[in-house]
This record gives structure tokens, sequence and C-alpha cells, in this order.
């Protein structure tokens, strides 16, 4: 059963749990293995980034920019695909989902896009293919999960004359999901396709807030205006006009100091909830390295210290008892046992 947010004038929350990118903790991420591990753990929502192909299909990758995530550079039909773009103002050298269409995808393998951190998952290294959003919503209705699909440079993919949010909302139509209490949250770090879509679907939305910088689309703009301004209690006052929530860094909920312990909490939540947002965080690992200081555990001295698993368990605990409405985990069954037993 799924676990949706109430309002605080009918009942508590009851905090969802994402699984952040599938269950890629233990899988290569943003495959239907990475999928349907997170199923297997307990994950009331799956997480697909989405960008697109030249044939105007969504497809699930980290990023649109591929060689970290598939085989792409090891296949010498693809050689001449090799470019460098100016993505967000930054400049990325490889290969772009956007330059190949589906059928080309298709015949490319996923493999572990940090192999030194999750060194076991390598062993999953060209199994799968690269996932249709499509697929992914059928892989989530035939097991009875929700999808937390993510739009990944929004502005960009919309300059290139393929934007995401048409293909998304019909996909998700196809398959019975566009209104407001259906299973489906829609994220993005940009602002302006949010309100677009706030326009176009009753579907629940949300504003992704880094722990830094601003949106690209007001810093293309320039407006300046950061991540900061958004988080004031003017700011998710003027979020909560097209969203229905915020997914933030974990460091807004609980800063970190210079050495990378825990600070006192902030009142992210208090005042998001009081502006009429959920606030889900992100993203719990499991590894020492990707944990603060606080929750590490072992020998730091050790090779090995930084991708093995601290206290994961215990950090979980204390952001589910600061009131946080869902949680991104990249391994959900942690997230989903600690979920169930604070309560």
């Amino acid at each position: 059963m799924l676990h949706q947010p109430e309002s605080e004038a009918t009942g508590p929350r009851v905090p969802i749990v994402i699984g952040h990118r599938g269950a890629s903790a233990h899988r290569p991420e943003h495959t239907l293995l990475s999928y349907e591990a997170a199923i297997a753990l307990g994950a009331d929502y799956i997480e697909p980034d989405l960008v697109a192909t030249g044939d105007h299909v969504l497809v699930a990758r980290h990023e649109n920019e591929i060689s970290d995530t598939t085989d792409v550079a090891s296949r010498p039909e693809f050689a001449g695909r090799r470019t460098t773009k100016t993505v967000d103002g930054r400049p990325v050298t490889g290969w772009f989902t956007e330059d190949f269409t589906l059928a080309e995808l298709k015949t490319l393998r996923a493999r572990e896009r940090v192999p030194g951190l999750r060194p076991g998952n390598t062993a999953f290294d060209g199994l799968a293919e690269i996932p249709t959003f499509d697929e992914v919503v059928r892989l989530a209705r035939r097991h009875g999960v929700g999808v937390y699909p993510e739009t990944k440079h929004p502005g960009y993919f919309r300059s290139a004359g393929l934007p995401l949010e048409e293909p998304l909302l019909e996909v998700l139509a196809r398959h019975g999901w566009s209104g407001h209490h259906d299973p489906v949250f829609i994220q993005s770090f940009e602002t302006a396709n949010l309100r677009e879509l706030r326009k176009r679907t009753e579907l629940p939305l949300i504003q992704l807030v880094a722990a830094a910088g601003a949106p690209h689309d007001w810093t293309a703009a320039g407006d300046p205006r950061t991540y900061d301004t958004m988080v004031t209690p003017e700011g998710l006052r003027e979020v909560a006009e097209y969203a229905d929530g915020i997914g933030v860094d974990t460091r807004r909920v609980v800063p970190t100091g210079p050495d990378g312990s825990l600070l006192p909490p902030t009142t992210l939540i208090r005042d998001a909830h009081r502006a009429g947002l959920m606030v889900h965080a992100w993203t719990i690992r499991n590894e020492n390295s990707q944990l603060p200081v606080d929750f590490r555990l072992g020998d730091p001295a050790s090779p090995a210290f930084p991708r093995a698993t601290g206290d994961v368990m215990g950090w979980l605990e204390k952001l589910y008892r600061l009131g946080l409405d869902g949680v991104f985990a990249d391994d959900p069954g942690m997230a989903r046992v600690v979920r169930d037993r604070v309560g």
C-alpha cells in the first residue's frame, strides 16, 4: 500500500520511501534491475531521472551524457558521436542521448556509474538495457508502487526541440495517472517547467532545492535569487503557488559544519508545512563517505572506510523524527525498516 502524506488538518503524515534511481546501493542505477530491487525492498515510489532521445522518447538516465553509465565509449560504431555541448551553462564532453534514436540506445548496456564507491554493483555491468519511462511506469503499475520522475535539464531539452513535459504527461495518462491523488510526483530543479506543468496537470509537483546555487532558469534569465531565497518563508509561499512540496538536500534540514559534523536542525520543515508544502529529503546513502561524520562507523584510516556502511539507520531515524514527509534512499530497504520502526 502506498503511503501518502496527509495534511496537518487531516492527520499525521506517514513518510514515503523513494527508491533513489531504484535501489542504487545494490544495482546499477536507472535500470529495471535497480527498480525491481527497490520494489522488493519496500519502496513506495521508484525514481527515474528522465532525458530524451533524438526521436523524442523519454529514457531513464542520470544525465543525458551517458559515457559513465553505459558502454557507449567502447562501441566503435558510435565513436563519431562523441562531442562537446553546453548543458546548463557548462561544457560537457561525451555521448548524449539526444544524438541517438531509442533503437540505437537499446543496443547499449548499462554499467555502474561510481564503481569506486559501489564495486559490488559492477557484477551487473552489461546485463541491463536503458529503460524507457514507459517501461518504468509499467513496472510500477504491475507491482503497485508509484513513480517519482525528475525532468533533467528541462530548459536545455526544450531549446533543443525535445521538451520533456509533453511526453511525460502522455506516458502517465496512457497508464491512467493524471489526478492529484495518483501515485506520482513530478520533480525539477528548475521552476519554469513546474509552473508550466501546473497549468497542464493536477499531478503533485515537487520543487527540488539544492544545498547551494540557484535554479538554472533563474540564472539564465539574470534573476539574482538563489535556492537560499527559495527556502525563506516568503520564498516557500511562492513555491506553494505552483508546487505541492519541496525535495531538499538533507543539509537544508540538518546543516553540517566545516568538519562534516551535524549542526542544529533548521526550521525548514516547520516553515514548509506552514506554507502547505510537503518536504522530501535527498539523498540517504549507506556509505561512510556519504554520511554526516556523526554517523560514520569504523576506522577512518582503513582503505575500505569510505565505502563501508555507516550508521545509516541512525541517520534515517533522526531525519524521520524531525517530521519529514519522505526520503530518497539508495537503499530503500533500510529506509522502510526505520520508517516502520519509528512509526
